[in-house]
């Protein structure tokens, strides 16, 4: 078959000018690296591995206490309800809620009518029974004069003598009633028995009272403590703690001595901690009820473990590990390690990593198996 003739376009000489500027130009170039690779006998692309430089610590292992820290509150040790020890209508409440008292101060009263009247009475039955003892006692003196005569009986000087005997005793009585109605007097006032701050009010002028009901809730506080809620993970080393300080919020870096007074023994039904109380040895001047504090703790911890930073932690998985750095070769090695425990810039390392090696604390992502580092000597500080 014969294939039709077909003209073709035939290229300008501008066309052809720069295709042959461009076909120059790359026989060149290639020309030129031909000859400097010829020349220093090396390839174009280095195989020699990059050696980077590395910040390095040293692994040392110390036995180190820990601190545990729990969040609580500043609570008087006594916080208790006070009340009349008579009923009766209040026509006086002296105090608010939130009120500083001393001892003695007086809280609230109660219309004293009736008490007034009951000290009264007790008062003129004790003045009868005086009368009929001055009396009975006349009569027995006045008939023992009579001894020797033939008027004299012994079995009447023994009923005067017992008359007398019983208007002394109605004389005491008398005299204890008589103090029993002006101690109920003196309950109508309801006084402070100790310093303290008034947390609750719980009746109200013109309200009757009934004996021993509350008026008023007061906190003592010259005996403060740190109320915490303990989680059950934590009553070991709570138990075991060597001492206990707390700092509080309104004043965070001043820390103040504490000590475990109370452990409950069993746990909160709702939030399943276990209640300890810490007294306050030596309360600062600031320190006012409800603050919140942050209480710490020692522990030993006898097993040993070294403290490296988080940047030095590479996480494969689920399994924490370090990159150790060979002395000799410069070499990293990606290694397994177990950790105690995690801190808020640290991890405590229990094992995996020997005394004395070194591992790399940053740039852990980049590092591969086998790549070679230069640690830098001024970085070189031991994690403990």
């Amino acid at each position: 078959m014969r294939l039709p003739n077909v003209r073709l376009p035939r290229p300008s000489a501008k066309k052809l000018v720069v295709l042959g500027t461009v076909g120059l130009a790359l026989a060149g170039g290639a020309f030129a690296a031909y000859s400097f690779t010829s020349k220093h006998n090396t390839p174009l692309a280095s195989a020699e591995p990059v050696t980077r430089p590395a910040r390095v610590a040293e692994i040392s292992y110390r036995t180190q206490g820990q601190t545990l820290l729990l969040a609580g509150t500043v609570v008087p040790r006594i916080e208790s309800t006070l009340g009349f020890r008579v009923s009766g209508k209040i026509t006086q409440r002296s105090v608010d809620v939130g009120a500083v008292v001393k001892p003695g101060d007086v809280i609230a009263a109660l219309d004293p009518s009736d008490y007034q009247l009951a000290v009264d009475n007790a008062r003129a039955a004790l003045a009868s029974a005086e009368a009929d003892h001055v009396r009975a006692k006349a009569d027995h003196e006045r008939y023992l004069n009579l001894r020797g005569s033939m008027a004299f009986v012994p079995q009447t000087l023994d009923q005067r003598q017992s008359l007398a005997s019983t208007a002394l005793a109605r004389v005491d009585q008398a005299k204890s009633q008589l103090s029993s109605a002006e101690n109920n007097l003196a309950y109508t006032v309801l006084r402070a028995d100790a310093a303290g701050v008034v947390t609750a009010v719980q009746a109200e002028v013109g309200q009757v009272m009934a004996q021993g009901q509350g008026v008023i809730r007061l906190a003592r506080t010259d005996e403060l403590e740190i109320l915490v809620g303990v989680p059950e993970h934590r009553l070991k080393a709570v138990r075991e703690a060597q001492g206990a300080s707390f700092e509080l919020w309104s004043d965070p870096g001043r820390r103040h001595a504490a000590k475990l007074r109370e452990l409950s023994p069993s746990a909160d039904p709702v939030t399943r901690t276990y209640a300890a109380r810490f007294s306050v040895l030596e309360p600062p001047q600031f320190i006012g009820l409800g603050m919140t504090a942050t209480l710490g703790f020692e522990r030993p911890d006898r097993t040993p473990v070294a403290e490296v930073p988080l940047s030095a932690i590479f996480q494969r998985g689920t399994q924490p590990a370090v990159w150790v750095v060979d002395r000799d070769s410069g070499t990293v090695e990606l290694r397994a390690v177990t950790i105690a425990r995690w801190r808020d810039d640290t991890a405590a390392i229990l094992s995996g990593v020997k005394e004395g090696e070194l591992i790399a604390t940053a740039g852990v992502h980049k590092l591969e198996t086998g790549q070679k580092v230069k640690p830098l000597q001024s970085q070189q500080q031991a994690a403990r």
